[in-house]
């Protein structure tokens, strides 16, 4: 990427805009850990949880790097230290501290990165608002920076439930506004004819390297059901010795079942006679009508063998939500967990409530190019061994969803809010 600290001024982005935008998600990220308790900033219970803390420093990192070194004439880094600490995974820029042993880190204390996100948005303040327009290039950073940044706000409401759900005492994160009484309509079946179709962004607003560039996918015709599977539809599965059937799990999953112990999805503990699940909001019984919810894609796939269906692909999924209103039960809602679909015909949930495991491998699109410079690691260093994910869940900002938009996961994670939409053959 560029490291000019000349900033060009032709055909850029109105700054009172861009720092609004700033402004808003900065603030964004620090309203999700007002209910946190300074210990609960601290722990990280897995490799891939990384505490509340982190987050925090690392994505104020990403603009101190990416930003405001390059472009902001005389600025000096915060502290020498933490280029070492922060750097998330950015080999061709420095040596990262190691994922699995964030947690280990006392200092530099909450109150220390708090200091850090003030200095940094001081800086990000003086850079975008000492005149009126900022460059394209810059803009186009900036946009990235707040967009990586809803990412970890997603990431942080994942590793809170995470750090709290290995908690005996089950903590409250938050108590959650009452969510809508309805029973989940039936399942019915959506067919899309077969064809020649483009997929990828178009290139209006932002979107990721790795969502492009647009081309061309022949599809057969095919179905996708009207809803994702509810937690009762799961249960089923389960109640039919789902989780002890190996003819229905691919070897790998099979495996992993045996290695992990795998009864039910995360979360899930039978107190009496009924089942329960950790939410945002503390313990609650599981609620049959909306969907199931914390699968591996180990777990989806064995569930559609036993439904006689399959897992969509990628292709087959953004071609039916492109036609859907991007819209759900995502994080402004307030609920944090999924809930059942309202009563509506057509595509419903394809936006929030659960992240949608797809059959599809994480591989570039054909005509796909890495990004220039230590940039170009943010995405496409990851195409391999992963699977993706569409739709966003309840935890996902509202305005960081749109049809193309790829998440993508390994098959044996489960601490994700995954959950499952069936495919079929028309």
């Amino acid at each position: 990427m560029s490291h000019t600290t000349g900033v060009k001024r032709s055909q850029g982005r109105n700054a009172v805009s861009l720092v609004d935008a700033y402004r808003r998600v900065r603030a964004d990220s620090e309203a999700l850990c007002a209910p946190l308790r300074t210990e609960d900033y601290c722990i990280q219970t897995m490799p891939d949880v990384s505490p509340a803390k982190w987050h925090l420093a690392h994505t104020s990192w990403f603009f101190e790097t990416f930003i405001l070194l390059p472009y902001l004439e005389g600025y000096r880094v915060h502290h020498p230290a933490y280029d070492h600490l922060f750097n998330s995974y950015y080999l061709t820029h420095g040596q990262p501290f190691a994922r699995p042993a964030r947690g280990s880190l006392s200092r530099p204390t909450v109150a220390e990165i708090y200091a850090y996100r003030a200095a940094i948005d001081d800086a990000m303040g003086r850079l975008l608002e000492r005149d009126g327009e900022v460059s394209s290039e810059l803009a186009a950073l900036v946009t990235l920076g707040l967009h990586h940044e809803q990412q970890h706000q997603e990431l942080l409401l994942t590793d809170i439930k995470h750090v709290f759900g290995q908690n005996p005492l089950r903590p409250v994160y938050r108590e959650p506004p009452a969510a809508p009484e309805r029973n989940a309509p039936a399942l019915s079946w959506q067919s899309y004819p077969g064809g020649l179709y483009h997929i990828g962004h178009a290139g209006e607003g932002f979107a990721y390297d790795n969502e492009g560039p647009r081309h061309r996918v022949w599809l057969e015709p095919f179905e996708l059901a009207s809803r994702p599977v509810t937690n009762a539809e799961y249960l089923a599965f389960m109640a039919d010795g789902g989780y002890r059937e190996p003819r229905l799990w691919l070897s790998d999953g099979w495996a992993t079942l045996q290695a992990q112990g795998w009864q039910a999805p995360l979360y899930w503990e039978r107190r009496d006679d009924a089942w329960w699940y950790m939410t945002l909001g503390g313990m609650q019984p599981v609620d049959p009508q909306a969907p199931v919810c914390h699968v591996s894609q180990y777990e989806a796939q064995a569930f559609a063998a036993w439904a006689g269906r399959r897992l969509p692909g990628e292709a087959e999924w953004e071609v039916a939500a492109t036609a859907e209103a991007v819209q759900g039960n995502l994080r402004a809602s307030g609920l944090l967990r999924p809930v059942a679909a309202p009563e509506d015909t057509g595509l419903q949930q394809c936006y929030g409530d659960v992240w949608e495991w797809t059959a599809s491998a994480y591989a570039p699109y054909p005509g796909y190019r890495v990004p220039d410079g230590t940039i170009g690691e943010y995405n496409g260093k990851f195409m391999s061994s992963q699977l993706v994910l569409r739709g966003g869940s309840c935890v996902t900002p509202d305005d960081h969803v749109r049809p193309t938009y790829r998440n993508f996961f390994y098959p044996k994670d489960r601490w994700q809010f995954s959950g499952i939409r069936l495919a079929g053959d028309a």
